[in-house]
């Protein structure tokens, strides 16, 4: 049996005789991602057919850089589980200063550097072919946005949450974490609920760091 990688977006849910189906006849169509809003607007990027990866739905990412609009402009992003880069290039073409997206799978990577320079956005992107739990354990780079977007039913929300505590976050930090529907992951006391979005198996909940009282 092929394994998964398990460190790029990913459902880690296995696809039904149907939507194995559907991929096939469908192929063409999964294989191409759409930047929707910006200056890339219209865009079609190649999308690897690599098993379980699962760009985030357009009506999701509509939704979730409405919500952003006003965080965009010279925003610092940090792409966790980039795969397609989606989320990343997004807010790229919206204003975002630069992006940084870590993505083990090494030619899920390789093909997200290739959509840089077809973007010419080579000198605001970078790719880091790494797992994620170990590149957070570098010493950090303080990011206003963060997009975290692990794989399904394998436990990293949490720890990835944990982590980014560790100096990765700016005062106001967005933080965009997805997870399978039923997950109520816990994360750091000083990250606030904003907006919530529910799409298929998936829970989007965008949060926002605040200042943690301090004990008197």
């Amino acid at each position: 049996m092929t394994r998964r990688p398990p460190h790029s977006r990913r459902s880690g849910k296995p696809a039904t005789a149907s939507q194995r189906g559907a991929k096939e006849t469908g192929r063409r169509r999964a294989g191409r991602l759409r930047i929707i809003g910006g200056d890339y607007r219209r865009r079609l990027l190649p999308v690897l057919d690599s098993p379980g990866l699962r760009p985030t739905p357009d009506r999701v990412r509509e939704t979730l850089f409405n919500w952003l609009t006003a965080a965009l402009p010279g925003a610092r992003v940090l792409d966790l589980f980039a795969g397609s880069g989606s989320l990343g290039l997004e807010a790229l073409s919206r204003g975002a200063r630069e992006a940084t997206f870590v993505e083990r799978d090494a030619r899920v990577a390789a093909q997200l550097t290739e959509n840089l320079a077809t973007l010419e956005a080579t000198a605001r992107g970078r790719v880091f072919d790494a797992d994620v739990i170990t590149f957070l354990g570098n010493a950090p780079l303080p990011a206003t946005l963060v997009f975290l977007d692990p794989p399904f039913r394998q436990g990293l929300a949490e720890p990835c949450c944990a982590a980014l505590e560790a100096g990765w976050l700016a005062a106001g930090a967005f933080i965009y974490l997805e997870t399978e529907s039923g997950l109520d992951p816990r994360v750091p006391a000083g990250w606030q609920l904003h907006r919530e979005i529910r799409a298929g198996d998936s829970h989007g909940r965008l949060y926002q760091r605040v200042a943690t009282p301090q004990p008197s």
